[in-house]
């Protein structure tokens, strides 16, 4: 599941809207806050299996039509936030289809069972030393 040389950008949809928040005299007139959407159920670039990995993942960032939805008002233009959620959505498509090493559980060796034994021997006799009738 490579996911790196697909290009998104014909299929983003882009909404702009003036940011939220103190900001000055610009912030009232300016419309620098980006909105990506990005419409997976029918995304002509992505096979079944990947939209459903997308959907598992991202359950949180997507509508319920389907749409993820990314959005950026950090920086003081249009095009700068533009860039970061264009980066935003590369990243999160990333980090949905890296696959996790399954966890092999070990056992402790014997020397740190050993170890451990003789610590709770040497720990039960100091507590057996302080009581009074020994």
């Amino acid at each position: 599941m490579n996911i790196k040389g697909i290009i998104f950008n014909p299929e983003f949809t882009f909404k702009v809207s003036r940011s939220g928040g103190a900001g000055g005299q610009n912030v009232n007139k300016v419309s620098t806050k980006v909105e990506l959407d990005f419409d997976v159920v029918n995304s002509q670039l992505l096979d079944e299996e990947q939209k459903q990995i997308i959907l598992n993942k991202l359950t949180n960032k997507i509508s319920k039509e389907g749409i993820l939805q990314i959005i950026s008002q950090t920086e003081r233009n249009q095009l700068g936030n533009k860039e970061i959620v264009i980066k935003k959505f590369y990243e999160l498509i990333q980090k949905c289809f890296v696959v996790q090493k399954k966890r092999r559980p070990t056992k402790p060796s014997k020397s740190a069972k050993e170890k451990r034994l003789t610590t709770k021997k040497r720990d039960g006799e100091i507590k057996k030393m302080r009581k009074k009738d020994w």
